[in-house]
């Protein structure tokens, strides 16, 4: 098969064939229809969060089914089960379409056991930190049998191979190249949103940075119900987009003091939920300085290792105000919800989608994604003709 292998930080990604994996026990073989170019993937390309290297991004993926590892698939059988017996994968067969989601949860870390997914210790350890799936090893080999790191599930290839907890039947109402960018991009803004905010109908909110994941919170936010959404960014044109999609005022942090002017548009006192999307120290003092007094700041934008930012502790600790964490969503129960969503209509994919691009295009797509030219988001596309 063909893969983008990333040879070293700053390295160039070139496409080359390598040997085509095979799924192991509680694992799926996925032909991959296509993959998100995400922020993150840019964060190891640069080295500034340490993963092994020669390596396959891509962490947000849509396909079909090609194979089943043993364990997998039976009447009885369920995607959310632990990885240490029973089937899983209910409803997969060759040939259905799937989307997986960046966390991979084992199911049975103590984490996983009381549903909280995003904190898998199993992912963290085994994927995020050495580059393998859970038995230790990856799936991806080179030529001359070195392995290849993989980076949730290597998606940037035309095949991938996905723990079974990962994968999920896509329904034909959703575009099997549009439903990448659930993966990741509006995974994780649904997972901040819901599990982490907790966004109810009367909530005013700010969303500072409306890149992939920014605008994302935006549409996610106005599908709970938001009464006022304010979108900060320096682009005019992802301002127009936020606008689009559910953002009620939208403030240019290039022209004006972003945090006076979410407070005139709250009526001097702020928002009750800010969400803080791309991860520098200035677009977090922004979200900081931009609540109400009880107010809920969010933290959604990965930073590269080591960035701080200054933070006023009489503020905080005399407004009650809380800076939480949110990493992702909780795979096996918010993935069938965000489906759900997005077949409601609630969640527009397709209009997020601003660069359509090939496995050949992909070292540029991120060179484009460090410049700030990709409005919304990216997607490769591989072998749309035959998916």
């Amino acid at each position: 098969m063909r893969a983008a292998i990333l040879p070293a930080v700053d390295g160039v990604i070139t496409v080359r064939d390598v040997p085509k994996p095979q799924p192991q026990r509680g694992e799926v073989l996925v032909e991959v229809a296509a993959c998100g170019v995400c922020h993150t993937d840019l964060h190891v390309i640069r080295g500034e969060v340490a993963f092994p290297t020669p390596c396959v991004l891509g962490h947000e993926i849509t396909g079909r089914v090609a194979q089943l590892g043993d364990g997998v698939g039976g009447g009885n059988s369920d995607a959310g089960s632990g990885a240490g017996g029973g089937t899983r994968g209910h409803g997969l067969e060759i040939g259905t379409p799937v989307v997986c989601g960046f966390i991979m949860p084992c199911g049975t870390c103590r984490h996983c056991v009381r549903g909280w997914d995003d904190l898998c210790e199993t992912f963290f350890t085994y994927n995020r930190l050495a580059g393998t799936l859970y038995d230790g090893t990856s799936r991806l080999v080179d030529d001359d049998g070195s392995s290849l790191a993989m980076y949730s599930m290597a998606g940037l290839a035309e095949y991938s191979v996905v723990p079974a907890t990962d994968v999920f039947p896509m329904p034909d109402s959703i575009d099997v190249h549009d439903g990448a960018i659930l993966g990741c991009s509006v995974f994780t803004s649904y997972g901040a949103v819901k599990n982490v905010a907790g966004v109810v109908p009367s909530d005013t909110v700010a969303v500072v940075a409306v890149g992939g994941i920014g605008l994302n919170i935006v549409q996610v936010a106005a599908a709970f119900g938001a009464r006022t959404i304010i979108a900060v960014d320096l682009s005019e044109e992802k301002l127009a987009l936020a606008k689009e999609l559910g953002a009620t005022h939208i403030v240019n942090a290039g022209d004006t003091d972003a945090v006076a002017a979410i407070r005139d548009l709250t009526g001097g006192r702020g928002v009750d939920v800010a969400f803080e999307a791309l991860g520098s120290a200035p677009t977090v003092e922004t979200a900081i300085g931009a609540v109400d007094d009880g107010g809920r700041v969010v933290l959604v934008g990965i930073a590269p290792a080591g960035v701080t930012a200054k933070l006023d502790i009489a503020h905080v600790v005399r407004r009650k105000i809380r800076v939480m964490g949110s990493y992702g969503a909780r795979t096996r129960t918010d993935m069938p919800d965000l489906l759900a969503l997005v077949g409601a209509g609630k969640i527009r994919l397709d209009r997020l989608i601003t660069d359509r691009l090939t496995l050949d295009d992909v070292d540029d797509a991120y060179r484009r994604l460090g410049r700030r030219e990709i409005v919304g988001r990216a997607i490769i596309e591989l072998n749309p003709s035959e998916v």
